[in-house]
């Protein structure tokens, strides 16, 4: 038995020795089976001779080399890392329809024969007029950002800003009490415009008004509680017990701290 499933390596597999062989069932790990008392062999086989294993090494323009070694003068299209493409403009149809239009062609017909035999194409951002790329610069001019002013530490360590933005807040301040003076004055030449024999209340005249005292709402309650319910627990022999307790409570909060009454007692004063 041992020498026929050396003999034969395909009684490892899923097919055994009835089914199809192919050569590349024998590194399908799924159709692979374990030896008997053998652990599993597992492995890639080796490409061949002449192979060889690793990246090829790509050709880098611009980096830190070629900065450290001296820059190329002239980079060929052949090598760049990526092919040049160049991008077809697209056609300018506004300018065809002008032109058309200008030839006395308006009909749908007469304006597709023009397109068929003249071409205008839109320009593109390399194709710029050579005078605006190739203008002169004098040579006092100076490239960059300037340069900010130094923060004045005196004004800092004085506290002119605050001092200023408070001068800023009262004029502020100043200017919205006039504006609200000047309007009042005008709501109240208007009113006397209107009716000049009638006197208005003022703040001190509805303060001298009497005005009758009026009870706060009671708090709201349930309609159960407050018709049928009842104290669960009566600490008081009787009402009467109860009306009489209240009243000493009330005649001995007096000499009490506390809002309610209910602290300690308080010293005498002389």
């Amino acid at each position: 038995m041992a020498a026929a499933i050396g003999q034969n390596p395909f009684n490892l597999t899923a097919a055994g020795e009835l089914g199809a062989h192919r050569e590349t069932m024998l590194n399908n790990e799924l159709l692979l089976r374990t030896e008997l008392g053998k652990p599993k062999r597992r492995g890639y086989g080796s490409p061949g001779e002449g192979f060889v294993f690793g990246r090829p090494n790509e050709a880098r323009h611009g980096g830190a080399d070629d900065a450290l070694h001296g820059w190329q003068r002239t980079l060929s299209t052949t090598t760049l890392p990526f092919a040049r493409k160049d991008k077809n403009a697209e056609r300018d149809f506004m300018a065809l329809n002008k032109a058309a239009v200008q030839n006395g062609l308006v009909t749908a017909g007469e304006n597709y024969e023009f397109r068929a035999t003249h071409d205008v194409r839109r320009k593109t951002a390399g194709s710029e007029n050579t005078r605006a790329r190739t203008r002169r610069i004098p040579p006092t001019m100076v490239f960059g950002i300037s340069t900010r002013p130094s923060t004045p530490i005196f004004d800092l360590l004085e506290h002119k800003y605050q001092d200023k933005w408070l001068q800023q807040r009262r004029q502020q301040e100043l200017a919205n009490r006039k504006e609200e003076t000047q309007k009042r004055k005008h709501l109240w030449e208007m009113k006397q415009k209107r009716n000049p024999s009638k006197v208005y209340e003022t703040r001190a005249s509805l303060l001298r008004t009497y005005q009758n005292p009026v009870d706060p709402a009671p708090l709201w309650q349930m309609p159960k509680f407050r018709n049928s319910a009842r104290p669960s627990l009566e600490t008081f022999r009787s009402p009467k017990a109860r009306e009489l307790a209240y009243q000493n409570f009330g005649s001995d909060q007096i000499s009490r701290k506390g809002k309610l009454g209910h602290g300690v007692y308080e010293p005498a004063v002389n």
